[in-house]
């Protein structure tokens, strides 16, 4: 992905402020939020309508633990980037469900950075940083290190 450009992104959260308080960062950011959804049927129907560059899906979701279905379905029928948010890393699956990465809830301006900038590079890559806790990329951190996210 092209760093000269916007990313278009939908905020999958099922919790109004803290979704309202993302957009708010990725806007500052420069960035256009499309959409919010705060379910799995809301989210799957938007990704399809409004085609978002990148994803920031919460694991556990008004209708229940539906985001890591929701990230697999963005990733592998829309091509969608999905980064996972959440408080309980332990929930991610082994495969990663087509996610690049988890951030840390609750989520630091720092760790929303990190995760842009690694997802703009264009691919799986090594960080900068591999230290952070507040955003594990899964390309660059065994399976072990991001377990560790809470």
């Amino acid at each position: 992905m092209s760093s000269e450009k916007p990313l278009r992104i939908l905020v999958v959260e099922d919790e109004i402020l803290i979704a309202l308080e993302l957009e708010s960062l990725l806007q500052d950011l420069g960035h256009d939020v499309v959409g919010i959804a705060a379910s799995s049927e809301d989210a799957l129907a938007l990704g399809q309508e409004l085609k978002p560059d990148l994803a920031f899906v919460d694991i556990h979701l008004a209708d229940g633990p539906t985001g890591v279905d929701v990230a697999r379905h963005l990733a592998a029928q829309h091509q969608v980037t999905v980064l996972f948010m959440t408080a309980n890393a332990k929930r991610v699956p082994e495969d990663f469900a087509g996610a690049w990465g988890v951030i840390a809830k609750p989520y630091t301006e720092r760790g929303v950075r990190e995760a842009l900038s690694y997802v703009m590079a264009g691919q799986h890559r090594e960080p900068n940083d591999t230290r952070t806790v507040t955003f594990v990329p899964f390309g660059a951190a065994p399976r072990e290190r991001s377990s560790q996210v809470s």
